[in-house]
């Protein structure tokens, strides 16, 4: 049996390779860094929904699952778990593409995270997100 973990089958959000600047003092890359990124992939879901600026109102979880080390190419693939009525939540699974010596790649999850946006105007004001997108409206959640 094959237990490998292997990346989905689907364009991620955003894929990235942190940097040597993004460590701690351990050598592991930051968790704000990882905590920014995830918010990055999430906010861009979001807006596509929102149809517009969309603003993270909540961290609703977020699970560190492993370190990501510099030379990681890091993918984070962000679905819509709910839309309201100004609000959008997205889930965020992060997955890290590490290589070995032999140019052997092993695939490991490192971060899952849920976060919750809210659709606003130009002036920062909650607006409604377009009826059709909301969950009930067309299968999304």
């Amino acid at each position: 049996m094959n237990d490998e973990l292997q990346l989905p089958s689907r364009q991620p959000t955003l894929r990235v390779m942190p940097q040597v600047k993004d460590t701690n003092p351990n050598g592991d890359i930051f968790g704000g860094w990882v905590m920014s990124q995830v918010d990055l992939a999430a906010g861009a879901c979001a807006a596509r929904v929102a149809r517009g600026r969309a603003v993270t109102v909540a961290v609703n979880s977020f699970q560190f699952k492993q370190p990501i080390a510099v030379g990681d190419v890091v993918s984070f693939y962000a679905d819509v778990v709910k839309v309201g009525r100004t609000s959008v939540t997205v889930d965020v699974q992060v997955y890290a593409e590490r290589f070995s010596a032999r140019s052997i790649c092993r695939v490991v999850k490192v971060t899952e995270a849920v976060l919750t946006f809210v659709a606003v105007n130009e002036d920062g004001s909650k607006r409604e997100i377009p009826a059709e997108f909301r969950s009930g409206s067309n299968g999304l959640a």
